[in-house]
């Protein structure tokens, strides 16, 4: 719009005195003084885009019973999602992330020929993030407390402060509650991807269930443990704010 100063690539505003700031998204949210849940999914469209591909292919593949148009019906879903924010000039990191995600299952469905497949990608994440989280929370690390000290530009003296050992602690805390937020996921899922194709409409409901609702209160709650105003005072210069 005319009068509106953009990036270098003309589709944003810039962000400067007097310009409110761009909503944060996703995990960025964790850095901000207000939590909001439309935010964190990144609205009704992040809500779409994230669950849209898989929830088409179960429909298909239960209607069709044929793994073929099942798998292109999703892919075509993740990739239209991808070609609208380019024709808008609107971010694409979350329709494009989508859009990886449902290339990687359905290549690998298509290879094995096993429709229950097609989620196995999204399994093998969790795994990766639940045994990450789980280490750096046992070798003092926890990675909540590092990316939340990342997005707000802080170093990572809380380690090793005595001045802000309860800070550390609800870092702790909250990288153990991703862990139980991945195997969550892990419990209820592994069995019914393991019970094969019988049970594709159970394990894309449950992914759907355990997917973007389960990952924003996991954000919620970990918003309240160390960004909320409670969970602020381990950290230098942000004394808790005063009830309203």
């Amino acid at each position: 719009m005319t009068g509106i100063p953009q990036d270098a690539h003309g589709s944003e505003p810039l962000a400067g005195p007097g310009r409110p700031e761009e909503p944060r998204r996703g995990v960025g949210v964790l850095a901000g003084e207000e939590f909001s849940f439309a935010q964190a999914v990144g609205g009704v469209r992040g809500i779409v885009e994230s669950g849209a591909p898989g929830l088409l292919f179960v429909v298909v593949y239960l209607a069709t019973r044929d793994l073929v148009p099942a798998l292109i019906a999703s892919a075509s879903l993740a990739v239209i999602a991808v070609l609208v924010r380019l024709a808008q000039r609107t971010p694409v990191t979350q329709a494009f992330s989508g859009l990886l995600g449902v290339a990687i299952g359905v290549v690998w469905a298509w290879r094995t020929g096993d429709a229950s497949d097609y989620f196995v990608w999204g399994l093998w994440v969790n795994i990766a993030w639940g045994l990450g989280a789980m280490v750096s929370a046992v070798v003092g690390w926890p990675a909540v407390g590092v990316i939340v000290s990342l997005l707000r530009g802080e170093d990572q003296s809380w380690r090793t402060d005595p001045a802000r050992r309860a800070l550390r602690r609800r870092y702790t805390v909250a990288t153990w509650l991703w862990v139980g937020l991945f195997g969550a996921r892990l419990a209820v899922q592994v069995p019914l991807y393991l019970q094969g194709e019988s049970a594709v409409g159970w394990l894309g409901t449950a992914r759907l269930a355990m997917g973007v609702p389960l990952f924003a209160l996991g954000l919620w709650i970990t918003w309240l443990l160390v960004a909320a105003p409670g969970g602020r005072a381990g950290r230098p210069g942000q004394p808790p704010s005063p009830p309203r």
